[in-house]
């Protein structure tokens, strides 16, 4: 079975690379000002959408079609372009509409390169920030800020009872829910800021982050670079996190799995 070798990932880590700094440009060029916002739920609740996520999504297939005309394609906004290749990007052109609509800089462009369905290459650029993370291996991520780049792990050391933890149910579990793992409620004392909680992880300043109801594109960009650096992702009920749901990624196995007995009782 053909795998996906160290040459492919610095072939297709370059290209990432390079449409971070694109989209960057393009947002301070194109998208920084004005902008549309609806409501894709209507009367059934509150998912904003902006002109800004649609242009994106179009600025980066058009940049992944000029070079990877077969390759297929997942989007947020526009769905699924399909072909027999065994690539495909999973995009969210903005991941944190909310944040993007107040001008809240932690919104993301969320890109990632699956091949035969496993995400092997992810992309988080944080355009307001002029920051992205991106990983070049299995076991290579980089933060770049303000044009230096440096490499990033977790905090492997870290032990259960001082890790730094980051919580959003995102809506996803209900207060009666949330009553039957006070221990969570408990630690979560730190901010969860959209996509940024996760490379922040990454980075080793936060050691375990939870979060509910992440689809396919909120979480696929982020696995290869939270394995990268050292960490470990997954579902509430460990599995795998590349399918989407509740995610958890902790910086060991030990605090791993400490945090799964914790949420067990929310876990199904």
């Amino acid at each position: 079975m053909p795998i996906f070798k160290s040459t492919d990932y610095k072939f297709y880590s370059k290209f990432i690379e390079n449409l971070a700094k694109k989209l960057t440009k393009f947002y301070h060029s194109q998208l920084s000002k004005s902008f549309k916002v609806s409501n894709k739920l209507k009367r059934k609740g509150y998912d904003p959408v902006t002109s800004s996520d649609r242009a994106f999504e179009k600025f980066i297939r058009n940049e992944i079609s000029k070079k990877f005309p077969d390759h297929q394609v997942i989007g947020e906004e526009f769905g699924h372009k399909k072909s027999k290749s065994d690539f495909t990007w999973i995009l969210d052109p903005i991941d944190g509409t909310r944040s993007f609509i107040i001008d809240n800089p932690t919104w993301s462009n969320l890109i990632s390169l699956n091949y035969k369905e496993q995400p092997v290459l992810g992309l988080a650029n944080f355009p307001i920030l002029d920051k992205y993370y991106f990983n070049t291996s299995k076991k290579c991520a980089y933060v770049s800020e303000k044009g230096k780049k440096r490499k990033i792990k977790v905090s492997k050391k870290t032990s259960f009872s001082n890790s730094k933890v980051s919580v959003a149910f995102n809506g996803g579990l209900p207060l009666n829910k949330q009553k039957k793992i006070p221990k969570i409620l408990k630690m979560m004392q730190f901010p969860c800021t959209d996509a940024l909680s996760y490379a922040h992880f990454a980075e080793g300043k936060i050691d375990v982050v939870i979060q509910a109801v992440n689809k396919i594109w909120d979480v696929n960009p982020l696995i290869p670079i939270i394995k990268a650096s050292g960490g470990i992702v997954t579902t509430w009920s460990n599995q795998d996190a590349s399918k989407g749901g509740n995610i958890i990624c902790s910086v060991n196995k030990d605090v791993h799995k400490k945090f799964l007995k914790i949420l067990k009782p929310v876990s199904k």
